[in-house]
């Protein structure tokens, strides 16, 4: 599959809307959030950013893969959250400003952890004597132009012109959802003669890796005693992660469409993941709220 006009105009275009998007979700208090909650967001930000590249390695090293696809997946794995994960937080009733602080912090903190872990991938499962096509100040520069940029420029609109701000971002994530289908399309149509072979070899990287992260963000949050909506939202966090910008990372950065696959499915299969997360959350909050009144009752 050539880069081209996909890796040079269509994934930078998409993930500045979404980031876009974002920015207009957000208030400069969005960033405050860590002082209210910093035991939750200390458990999801170390979940995300270390715990889920482990379990994306462990998942490359397992499962039999070709390198360039093993490679992919670790940067399914190394990509933050995205605005899926905040819709899906929203959708399954868990905590949605956990949710908004997680993906803030995430998307700045993988700014610096995508180039570094980036590169000792790209040496792991590529080889010594490749090329290193991450160099990190160039991806520094290129992620922080495509993410922190348009997401301050959207909260800048926001603080200015909050009425705007509120009708843009319904035409922002609805123009995010379809350019997302758009690139996903374009891969599989290009890639239609291998996709059979490279969904065999990606399918169950895929699914482990989603359905992994997600219990393991669930049952830490769980096991550490956060609430039932925190729960759902770490969860969700975690096992939700920025297709669009690991497309873009994979085809555009790396100029390597091939490992752009792993993204695709992954994109694909999250929605999945993302209903039955959804329809489990909503049962349980219907759960916690029947049984607090019992409680108040004994």
């Amino acid at each position: 599959m050539e880069a081209s006009f996909l890796s040079a105009v269509v994934l930078p275009v998409s993930l500045a809307i979404i980031m876009l998007g974002m920015g207009l979700s957000l208030i400069p208090e969005d960033f405050q959030r860590v002082k209210k909650y910093p035991k939750a967001v200390s458990i999801g930000l170390i979940s995300q950013v270390v715990f889920l590249p482990m379990i994306g390695f462990m998942i490359a090293k397992i499962v039999p893969m070709q390198p360039v696809i093993a490679m992919g997946l670790m940067i399914v794995a190394l990509c933050p959250g995205g605005v899926s994960s905040n819709i899906f937080t929203f959708l399954a009733k868990g905590d949605v400003a956990l949710s908004v602080t997680l993906t803030a912090f995430s998307s700045l903190i993988t700014v610096f952890t995508i180039p570094v872990l980036g590169n000792l991938a790209y040496q792991h499962f590529i080889g010594q004597t490749a090329v290193i096509a991450l160099p990190i100040g160039a991806t520094i520069l290129q992620i922080f132009l495509m993410t922190l940029v348009p997401i301050g420029l959207g909260m800048v609109i926001r603080q200015i012109f909050p009425e705007i701000a509120r009708r843009l971002v319904k035409v922002t994530n609805s123009l995010a959802v379809a350019l997302l289908a758009v690139i996903i399309l374009i891969l599989i149509v290009r890639e239609w003669s291998r996709l059979p072979g490279f969904i065999l070899q990606v399918g169950v990287g895929v699914v482990l890796l989603n359905v992994i992260s997600i219990l393991v963000g669930f049952y830490i949050s769980k096991l550490l005693k956060l609430n039932p909506p925190q729960q759902i939202c770490i969860g969700i966090e975690v096992g939700i992660q920025n297709g669009t910008l690991a497309i873009a990372i994979t085809a555009g950065i790396l100029n390597n469409p091939d490992m752009a696959i792993p993204a695709a499915v992954y994109s694909l299969f999250m929605y999945v993941t993302g209903l039955i997360a959804i329809r489990y959350g909503r049962n349980l909050a219907t759960t916690s709220s029947v049984q607090q009144p019992l409680e108040g009752q004994v």
